[in-house]
């Protein structure tokens, strides 16, 4: 017998997900707006191969926000696009995993390596409501002239503090001030500047 985890929650999953509440993603204008996301991922890689600036209204479409002079190469997989913002003059290698059920805010002038993840979605530690799929979300912030180095994860609920240096293969998995160098799994400080 399922479980009626929402019963005095008149909310649509897609509005609970909007909230940042738990939620159960089998919402139809979810897969709507995943398939609508995909689409235009893929006809952002195509148009890219050919001519990267005539791809870039494509860009501007599929993401909620696209700095001037943001360069991101393709491919880029997003869950829908639109909570993601990107600043002016951000460089985005291949490969870039967004996962934006919460906001994911780019800075200007961001270097993002190749192979990065960003993770905003959550899921409960308990195993019965993580068995019948609840999940949730946390924003992801990254400041200014951040650069994070091929293969990092920046996990849910994360800010990155402005000049910051992430470097490859890190796992970051809470706050990072501005102004240091931070290596490893969990990613910590090693320097200042």
């Amino acid at each position: 017998m399922a479980i009626d985890h929402f019963p005095n929650d008149p909310r649509t999953n897609l509005e609970r997900m909007l909230a940042g509440d738990l939620y159960i993603a089998d919402d139809p204008e979810i897969a709507r707006r995943q398939q609508r996301a995909m689409r235009i991922a893929a006809r952002y890689l195509a148009a890219y191969t050919e001519d990267a600036e005539a791809a870039r209204p494509m860009l501007g479409e599929l993401l909620g926000s696209v700095g001037e002079g943001a360069d991101v190469r393709p491919p880029l997989y997003v869950d829908y696009g639109s909570n993601i913002s990107i600043g002016a003059r951000t460089f985005v290698n291949y490969n870039l995993t967004a996962l934006d059920v919460a906001r994911i805010t780019i800075g200007e002038d961001c270097q993002i390596g190749p192979n990065v993840q960003l993770l905003t979605p959550t899921h409960p530690v308990e195993p019965e409501p993580r068995r019948d799929k609840l999940e949730a979300a946390r924003p992801i912030v990254i400041g200014d002239n951040v650069w994070l180095g091929g293969g990092v994860i920046v996990c849910p609920g994360v800010s990155i503090g402005d000049n910051a240096v992430i470097g490859a293969g890190a796992v970051v998995t809470r706050d990072v001030p501005a102004n240091v160098v931070a290596v490893g799994n969990p990613a910590r400080p090693v320097r200042n500047f």
